[in-house]
């Protein structure tokens, strides 16, 4: 997303409308006897410091970053920092100085946290500009954002604008922000997370460029089928507009998975009109499964296998323990064989249920996956109870006590301590005893 620019004059202008009190022009005294003592300069105050800067810098922006900052330096906790700040942030971003743009933006975060449009400027300066530890820091503020548009309210939106506008807005925040963040996880080589993102960007929003990256991840993993269909989905989304990846580039990205996968293009024409047909479907309509549900047991899952519909309402009274995992996730792919071992040992168990749950937005790549792996616990897809559980991290094991709430979780895959963890957590509700959470390594 690109950085906006802004006017100096505009800045200028809020200044003197926000911080600077109304200038009183008083008329000189008449002029004191020669033998009476010489009046004595007061200081000047904070404000009138502050004006100074603005005025002496004109209509020059290095001079009003040079002025603004020898000012912080002599008033470092003053109330205008705030504002500033983003005057800082905007001249910077017109010199194009962006370190000195990142590092007040940062600052007005941390005064300022609630700020969302600040935040989202701070998050492409670090995605672009940042480090190691900045990328971090991207990711947490992206995190912090999502779950701030997660929780807007529909009652403050503007009564010009429709439910349905205000709905699809946030989904296009959501799947931006998603974006970007995956882009920071692959850039800290966390590719799992990175996969994941990207995966539920396109799923917010089907969009070119998380195709794109789910291509070039998919690539990575020598899975050539899963980077044809990634390119040609971003090659179907892609329009002309510099926001989106290069169709020429993406073309060249296709044809090549393509003949590695088949050893010549015979094919791909018709492929590519197959996928156009398709994400033309996805981008008219998105199936949401079980909107209305509130609790596990309002879930209808489907199998894998053959899609019949297991109700979740035949579990109340059971022992559940769902394994939530997608067929990108390496350590998920470690994971499944203890979660085998595990469910074994409770056959003959009425009372006692494991289900292995997909989260992957492209249900095509499941039973293959499945095939190669062959899983012995029954595998359903999600179908949103991994939203109604705000699954952030793959894989994650939950446990449901026998009236449906949680009794354990683990957050990520610590292979030492899984089976015992989970063993104890189970004993701990037939005995019962205090629920108990475990948080894995992600």
């Amino acid at each position: 997303m690109a950085l906006r620019p802004f006017r100096l004059r505009r800045l200028l202008l809020a200044f003197y409308a926000l911080i600077l009190p109304p200038v009183i022009v008083c008329q000189p005294a008449q002029q004191a006897p020669q033998t009476a003592p010489k009046a004595q300069t007061p200081e000047p105050t904070e404000q009138q410091v502050l004006q100074k800067a603005i005025e002496e810098a004109s209509n020059d922006r290095a001079a009003l970053v040079k002025n603004l900052e020898a000012f912080l330096k002599k008033y470092p906790q003053s109330s205008q920092r705030p504002q500033i700040y983003r005057a800082l942030v905007e001249s910077s971003l017109q010199l194009r100085d962006f370190p000195r743009a990142l590092e007040y933006a940062e600052r007005l975060v941390s005064l300022n946290p609630e700020d969302i449009s600040n935040t989202v400027l701070t998050i492409q300066l670090l995605d672009r500009y940042g480090d190691v530890p900045g990328y971090r820091r991207g990711v947490f503020y992206c995190s912090r954002v999502l779950e701030q548009i997660e929780h807007q309210n529909s009652a403050d939106k503007s009564h010009r604008v429709s439910m349905e506008d205000w709905e699809n807005a946030k989904k296009r925040d959501r799947s931006n922000l998603l974006l970007i963040r995956g882009g920071l996880y692959e850039k800290l080589q966390d590719l799992s997370n990175a996969q994941r993102d990207f995966e539920a960007s396109y799923g917010e929003v089907p969009n070119a460029s998380a195709a794109e990256q789910l291509g070039e991840l998919a690539e990575r993993r020598k899975d050539l089928s899963g980077a044809v269909l990634q390119y040609a989905r971003a090659f179907a989304l892609t329009e002309s507009s510099t926001a989106n990846p290069s169709r020429a580039e993406l073309r060249k990205k296709l044809g090549n998975a393509w003949r590695l996968a088949h050893g010549s293009e015979d094919g791909l024409g018709d492929y590519l009109l197959r996928t156009f047909d398709d994400v033309a479907a996805e981008r008219t309509t998105k199936l949401v499964r079980n909107p209305e549900a509130r609790t596990p047991y309002d879930f209808t899952l489907r199998k894998v296998s053959d899609g019949s519909q297991v109700p979740l309402s035949e579990i109340k009274g059971k022992i559940a323990v769902f394994n939530f995992w997608a067929t990108w996730c390496g350590p998920c792919r470690a994971l499944e064989p203890l979660f085998d071992r595990a469910a074994a040992r409770y056959v003959g168990r009425g009372d006692i249920v494991f289900y292995a749950l997909n989260c992957d937005d492209d249900e095509s790549l499941v039973q293959p996956y499945l095939s190669e792996e062959k899983f012995k616990t029954p595998a359903l897809f999600a179908d949103g109870l991994d939203r109604l559980f705000r699954i952030e991290n793959f894989p994650t094991t939950i446990i449901l006590d026998r009236t449906g709430k949680v009794a354990f979780r683990a957050d990520g895959f610590d292979p030492e301590g899984f089976d015992k963890n989970l063993s104890d957590a189970i004993q701990n509700i037939d005995q019962p005893a205090a629920p108990s959470t475990v948080a894995a390594h992600p």
